[in-house]
């Protein structure tokens, strides 16, 4: 099974249309890779549909950079017993 980071890659690059290969940990969703708001809770939505959780909309959105992203759906996986 991929690393959570492998799969928020892999569906921050379906969302925004980038090359997951260019996606680093540091890059912010909006400065750096370019989000607008709708994509953002686009992005919300595929997260909870990849990783099978249900997250605070307004905590995962207030989420700014790809780290910030893992570590977040890890702790909520981890919370609802979904195994990552």
């Amino acid at each position: 099974m991929a690393s959570v980071e492998e799969r928020v890659k892999k569906v921050t690059a379906k969302v925004l249309k980038v090359d997951p290969a260019k996606i680093e940990l540091k890059h912010s969703f909006s400065a750096d890779l370019g989000a607008e708001s709708i994509q953002s809770v686009q992005l919300v939505a595929m997260f909870e549909e990849e990783f099978g959780i249900e997250m605070d909309a307004d905590a995962a959105l207030a989420v700014s950079n790809v780290r910030g992203a893992i570590e977040f759906i890890t702790r909520v996986c981890k919370e609802q017993g979904v195994a990552v």
